[in-house]
């Protein structure tokens, strides 16, 4: 018996195991993604992600239950168009698509280009002079949002103040919004062999939060570079679940390469049960 997962934690981890760092190969992450949607820690677990690349590959690894997938099209939504019509003929649940918007393409070429896509859509909003006008285009046409918050070079983590801006910019705009990328801890941290700057997925929780309850740009700014482990998870923890839910109708997920990570961090910070993480739990 396990219990319910406190409300800020339930559906909070797309699993991305197949992008890096991780890059399982697709015949380990198919099953590997079954184990945990069967998992003491299943009401954590989001679709697996999958690039559009991958769906050929996939046909020989489906059995029982349809699959959950959020597909990625980085090329934009052409190929985004051409992944749910493809997807059509697997034995998948396609919960949501998530578009990369080309160089150059504007918020009116976009929403444009995801008329034909009829599954959720998340757009990865661009971190140059588009993001206004393509946040106002998603709040008004009811589409969601996609930060990225990491990647394999340091000039992939957005700094604080420009993460703090995009998050606000969505809250005002009523726009749901997903995390990709970087966040391997809770807590802002940095990585030892990288030396990365990395944001922690709990302090964009409470980032979202305070955007959500009149914060400004600095105020949630300080709240993302906030590295306070303790400090953190007692916020986190004082949320309760209708705070909670509240911040998390509008921060929806984050993609992560290892789903056990977050459950056994989250355990460490007294924030979850480490019986989620036994296989008699």
């Amino acid at each position: 018996m396990t219990g319910d997962l406190p409300a800020f934690a339930r559906g909070l981890c797309d699993d991305a195991a197949v992008f890096p760092p991780g890059l399982a190969p697709l015949a380990d992450a198919v099953p590997a993604h079954r184990r945990h949607r069967s998992a003491p820690y299943a009401a954590l677990v989001g679709p697996l992600v999958l690039p559009a690349t991958a769906l050929d590959q996939l046909h020989a690894l489906l059995t029982g239950d349809p699959l959950d997938l959020s597909i990625t099209a980085p090329n934009g939504p052409a190929q985004a168009a051409r992944a749910v019509a493809a997807a059509a003929d697997l034995p998948v649940d396609v919960r949501a698509v998530e578009v990369a918007v080309p160089t150059g393409m504007t918020a009116t070429d976009l929403l444009h280009g995801l008329e034909r896509i009829d599954v959720p859509v998340f757009v990865e909003v661009p971190r140059d002079d588009r993001r206004p006008a393509i946040i106002a285009a998603l709040g008004e046409s009811g589409h969601r949002a996609k930060f990225r918050t990491g990647g394999v070079h340091a000039n992939l983590y957005p700094a604080p103040d420009e993460l703090a801006a995009a998050i606000l910019a969505a809250v005002r705009a009523g726009v749901p919004f997903k995390a990709t990328a970087g966040l391997h801890h809770p807590v802002r941290n940095t990585d030892p062999e990288t030396g990365f700057h990395q944001h922690g997925f709990l302090n964009l929780l409470l980032a979202t939060d305070a955007a959500m309850h009149g914060a400004d740009a600095a105020d949630a700014a300080a709240v993302l570079a906030d590295r306070d482990a303790a400090s953190v998870a007692a916020r986190v923890a004082a949320l309760g679940d209708a705070r909670a839910a509240f911040a998390r109708a509008r921060f929806l997920s984050f993609g992560t390469c290892s789903i056990t990570d977050p459950v056994t961090d989250l355990a460490a910070l007294g924030l979850l049960s480490a019986s989620l993480l036994k296989e008699d739990a």
